[in-house]
């Protein structure tokens, strides 16, 4: 089960999504509200804290979750604040119950990662594409235009066009025709000024 913790915050925050499975993950610490309660009333335990990229929104509350739960954090490139392990360009990680490939984005930030698990049908897509075809900002810095047309489209090759459902770092999640978003997000940053 995917419980986004962020869905009725007003502040300015990322999505937060709580996994629960053999590996209860949360996907993004999100920022500026007290998530801590919200996660420990769905579950005992947190077992990996998995982040899209280190933008503030995203990590403002990883040092409650990690002190609050002695939980290691794990993104793109270690060297980043709060950051405790790699993970790969391809390389796989658990979240819940499923495995998911993990593909580094950049364009949005050099660190982005987007996670994918074809047997759970999931998109975790961070700041890359957005529902009804939205798309990362690159004018924040490390952002570029053509980088993150790149990474779109390579999200857009790597999953199937049956996905069930797409979490994006901002907004509602979608859960119908979902890999329409990706191609509606490929097409509109390829032409939008």
């Amino acid at each position: 089960m995917i419980h986004n913790l962020a869905a009725d915050v007003q502040a300015f925050t990322s999505n937060a999504f709580l996994v629960d499975g053999d590996r209860t993950t949360l996907v993004d610490a999100g920022a500026n509200f007290d998530i801590v309660p919200s996660i420990a009333e769905r579950v005992d335990d947190l077992d990996a804290l998995v982040l899209t990229h280190t933008h503030p929104d995203h990590v403002g509350n990883l040092p409650d979750v990690v002190e609050s739960f002695g939980v290691d954090v794990w993104g793109f490139d270690p060297e980043g604040d709060g950051v405790d392990h790699a993970i790969p360009d391809e390389g796989t990680v658990t979240i819940g119950d499923d495995e998911y490939l993990a593909l580094h984005t950049p364009g949005h930030k050099d660190d982005h990662l987007c996670f994918y698990s074809r047997a759970a049908g999931v998109l975790f897509a961070g700041d890359l594409v957005f529902p009804n075809g939205g798309f990362g900002r690159t004018d924040l810095a490390e952002g570029d235009r053509a980088t993150l047309i790149e990474s779109i489209e390579r999200v857009e090759a790597a999953v199937d066009d049956d996905l069930g459902e797409l979490h994006a770092g901002h907004g509602p999640s979608v859960a119908r025709n979902a890999y329409s978003h990706i191609e509606l997000a490929s097409e509109a940053a390829r032409h939008t000024p």
